[in-house]
């Protein structure tokens, strides 16, 4: 079954109000066993696709992921790059800043781990918590140091968002190509997994205060999440708002989408010049030849 990628994406300048966009959706798959076969289709072409990506040597691709807590941006991760070479892909989490990082603009802790060409690099968080987090605890801000003239301007988070839309075009003008999931989790669901987190033993460590405290919060995200994606998705480096209620469903949406974005790649791999060849066939014969 093809899925509708684009049904997900946001279109440049939408104003995005996400209560009428779904957290879940009709499934892709027809059972647990067809789950599993559409997976395994998507992380063999994922892997041949990898492996084109890393010999041709000119592209790179960025996957950022931002969601609400217990949303599953693990699982994702963890399940949909499952099948790649762990050479030709890094993966990156984003928290609080240190004071080393704090000391810099909000882009330079995140522009140090993009990936290099022929690679495929995997932000968990990044520099968008600039623009959610930070703008629903603007007490945050402070410890950022910034001159007072800059923290206090009316178009300050303006100024955040074209300072994130340069960098993106930058980007894709040197060859990465940024695709970028929101996964859209309901309060209930969210409420649910909490429970689950708290019930089973293996999975108290994922559970904390601060997560309830931060769902007290949930208003405040769903509006910075929707300014954020109305303000930052564009052509050249799309959101895509991946329904999440459904786990499952979730990675096979989203690695369809990356197997879409690598397809539209012009890619091939090298081949070799004349005096490449002469000297290749050169060594054929050297391994061939009967030894005395």
């Amino acid at each position: 079954m093809k899925i509708p990628v684009k049904t997900f994406r946001v279109r440049e300048g939408a104003n995005v109000r996400l209560k009428r966009l779904p957290t879940k959706v009709k499934p892709f798959y027809r059972s647990e066993e067809d789950y599993e076969k559409i997976q395994a289709g998507h992380l063999k072409a994922l892997t041949e696709r990898q492996g084109l990506l890393y010999a041709h040597n000119r592209y790179s691709l960025l996957l950022i992921f931002q969601a609400m807590d217990a949303a599953g941006k693990d699982g994702a991760i963890k399940h949909v790059m499952s099948g790649v070479n762990p050479q030709g892909c890094q993966v990156y989490s984003f928290k609080h800043p240190s004071a080393e990082e704090l000391a810099h603009d909000f882009l330079w802790r995140t522009t140090r781990c993009l990936p290099e060409r022929g690679r495929i690099g995997i932000f968990n968080r990044s520099y968008y918590e600039e623009v959610l987090i930070v703008k629903v605890h603007p007490e945050i801000q402070r410890g950022q140091l910034l001159p007072a003239e800059l923290a206090g301007d009316e178009k300050f988070w303006e100024h955040r968002y074209r300072s994130i839309n340069d960098l993106e075009k930058h980007l894709y003008r040197n060859g990465t190509r940024v695709l970028k999931f929101f996964l859209h989790l309901s309060k209930e669901e969210q409420r649910r997994r909490f429970l689950k987190r708290i019930e089973d033993p293996a999975r108290n460590w994922k559970f904390s205060r601060f997560d309830l405290a931060e769902r007290g919060f949930w208003k405040q995200y769903q509006s910075a999440y929707e300014d954020c994606l109305s303000a930052t998705s564009t052509e050249h480096a799309p959101w895509f708002v991946v329904p999440a209620d459904d786990k499952r469903n979730a990675r096979i949406i989203i690695s369809e989408i990356v197997l879409d974005a690598l397809n539209g790649l012009k890619m091939s791999y090298p081949a070799p010049d004349k005096s490449r060849r002469k000297e290749l066939l050169a060594l054929k014969r050297q391994l061939t030849a009967k030894r005395g």
